[in-house]
């Protein structure tokens, strides 16, 4: 599938796609959320805290606020490092990958109804 994204049409499709989200009543992520569930799953490394802080270069409480809110709603899970005691790794679970698998082809959805 092609998309075309010149001049102002990115927006309409981002606008489309957010517009479905809404409609179709799932979670409302922040776009910080989006961001930190996005990288834990398109990056296949193991996830810190820390790690996710400087990536996406916000402080380590902003960064545990996001890991609350995407574990309450079961996107990812803390689980502890067995090599480090001291350090919680972010990890995936099933219900995220479904939330992603499904917000993929919201973006599809949202590709043909831009090009009708």
């Amino acid at each position: 599938m092609e998309f075309n994204l010149s001049g102002h049409t990115g927006l309409g499709l981002w606008k489309q796609t957010l517009t479905n989200i809404v409609l179709n009543k799932g979670p409302d992520l922040t776009t910080r959320q989006l961001s930190i569930l996005l990288t834990v799953y398109l990056d296949t490394k193991q996830h810190t805290v820390r790690g996710l802080a400087g990536q996406i270069d916000v402080t380590k409480p902003v960064i545990t606020r996001a890991i609350d809110c995407l574990s309450m709603l079961g996107l990812v899970k803390r689980v502890r490092d067995e090599k480090d005691k001291r350090s919680v790794l972010i990890q995936r679970t099933v219900k995220g990958a479904v939330f992603l698998t499904d917000f993929a082809e919201l973006i599809e959805k949202s590709n043909e109804e831009a090009n009708k």
